[in-house]
C-alpha cells in the first residue's frame, strides 16, 4: 500500500514556501515542480486563496486535471503523437486516445524536480530528461525558476537545452480561482489581448486555420465575464467550453497579455509572458478532481492560462510563432508573470 506521506520514488515530499514583504505566501512541491497555493491578503485584512489544490501532496496522484504541475517536455497535444523534422520522424508516447497531451503519460508533471537552490523570494528547480524519453529525441536540460516579487507577481522563468533538435514548449498548469468561496469561475471577467483563437476538434487537436475572434464567443479584447458567451459557438460545444489557445498581439510588456477579476471585483490576476500564445481553459473536466477545500471539484470551478506555443505546433511549421524546434546550442527561454493584485 502506497505510503501516503511519501512520493511515489520512496522519498518524501519537499515543499518550498515563498513570503515577499507585503504578506502573500505561494507553495511549491518538487513533485512535478507543482505550484500548490498562492495565499493573498487582501485590503480588508481577510487572505485569499487564488489556485485551486488539493488537500495532500499525496491527492495530487489521484488527479489528472494537472494542478499546477509544471508541463512538459511538450505542453497541450500533438496529434497522433507523432512529430517529424528533415526527414526524420518520432512516435511519441501516446496518452488521450491516439495523441499525446502534456508530455506523454509520464510527463514532467509526474518527476521529481531537484531543487538547485532556494532563497526567502525564490526557489529553482532541475529536470534531466534523458534521450528517447515519452519518445522524444536527445537528452534536455530543463531548469525552472520560481520568484515571488514584492509587488504579488510570481514569475516562472523557464530554461532548456538539447543535445538532438526536438520541440519544446514548458509552461505551469495552474487553476485560478478568484473568489473567496471557489464557486463557479465562469463569473470571472476576463480580457485576452488575441485577435486569433485556434479552432480544435473534440479532443482538442487543431482542425481549421486561425480564426479572427471578430463576432465569436472568443472575442475577450473588451472585458466581458466568461459566462456571457459560453458554449455560443460550436468550436466551444465541440471541446465542452472554452480549451483553445489564443495567438497573443504581443507588445513590448508593459500591457497584460491576459486580466482576470473575481466575481466581486475585489482580486485581480495579470498574466504577463514571453510566450507567443495563451491557452484559455475553464475547467471543463475538473469534475471530481480531489479538492483543498470540499471532497472533489465540480466542471468549471478554475481557470486556466497556460502561456506556450500553439498545441501542436511541430506539425505546423506556417503558423506565425517562433519555431518550437529547440536544436542543440540554442537555448528555451520562456518566462511568464502573474500578478495578483488586491482590490
Amino acid at each position: 500500500m502506497l505510503n501516503q506521506s511519501l512520493a511515489p520514488d520512496g522519498q518524501p515530499w519537499r515543499i518550498t514556501t515563498l513570503r515577499n514583504a507585503g504578506g502573500m505566501v505561494v507553495t511549491f512541491m518538487d513533485w512535478g515542480a507543482t505550484w500548490l497555493s498562492a495565499r493573498v491578503p487582501m485590503k480588508d485584512g481577510s487572505v485569499r486563496e487564488a489556485l485551486l489544490g488539493c488537500a495532500t501532496p499525496a491527492d495530487y496522484l489521484n488527479q489528472t486535471a494537472y494542478l499546477g504541475a509544471t508541463v512538459g517536455r511538450y505542453a497541450n497535444r500533438i496529434a497522433k503523437a507523432k512529430i517529424s523534422l528533415d526527414g526524420e520522424s518520432w512516435q511519441l508516447a501516446a496518452n488521450q486516445g491516439e495523441n499525446q497531451l502534456h508530455g506523454g503519460p509520464q510527463g514532467f508533471n509526474s518527476r521529481r524536480w531537484q531543487i538547485v537552490r532556494q532563497t526567502s523570494q525564490e526557489v529553482e528547480y532541475q529536470l534531466a530528461s534523458p534521450d528517447g524519453d515519452q519518445g522524444y529525441p536527445g537528452n534536455l536540460l530543463v531548469t525552472l525558476l520560481y520568484r515571488l516579487e514584492d509587488d504579488n507577481t510570481l514569475a516562472i522563468s523557464y530554461h532548456a537545452t538539447v543535445d538532438r533538435a526536438c520541440p519544446v514548449n514548458l509552461t505551469n498548469h495552474a487553476y485560478f480561482n478568484l473568489d473567496a468561496q471557489h464557486g463557479d469561475a465562469r463569473h470571472h471577467r476576463l480580457r485576452l489581448r488575441a485577435d486569433h483563437y485556434l479552432p480544435v476538434d473534440s479532443e482538442g487537436i487543431p482542425n481549421r486555420l486561425l480564426t479572427d475572434v471578430t463576432d465569436t464567443g472568443f472575442d475577450f479584447r473588451e472585458m466581458k465575464s466568461v459566462a456571457q458567451d459560453f458554449l455560443l459557438d460550436e468550436d466551444q460545444r465541440a471541446v465542452k467550453g472554452y480549451d483553445h489557445a489564443f495567438l497573443l498581439n504581443g507588445g513590448d510588456g508593459t500591457q497584460p497579455d491576459a486580466e482576470l477579476w473575481s466575481a466581486d471585483g475585489r482580486l485581480k490576476l495579470s498574466v504577463y509572458t514571453t510566450a507567443p500564445a495563451l491557452q484559455l481553459y475553464s475547467g471543463n473536466y475538473l469534475e471530481g478532481t480531489p479538492s483543498r477545500e470540499q471532497d472533489v471539484y465540480t466542471a468549471f470551478q478554475g481557470i486556466a492560462l497556460e502561456s506556450e506555443f500553439l498545441p501542436d505546433s511541430p506539425n505546423h511549421a506556417e503558423w506565425p510563432q517562433p519555431d518550437c524546434w529547440l536544436r542543440p546550442g540554442e537555448s528555451y527561454q520562456s518566462e511568464t508573470r502573474y500578478r495578483l493584485t488586491p482590490l
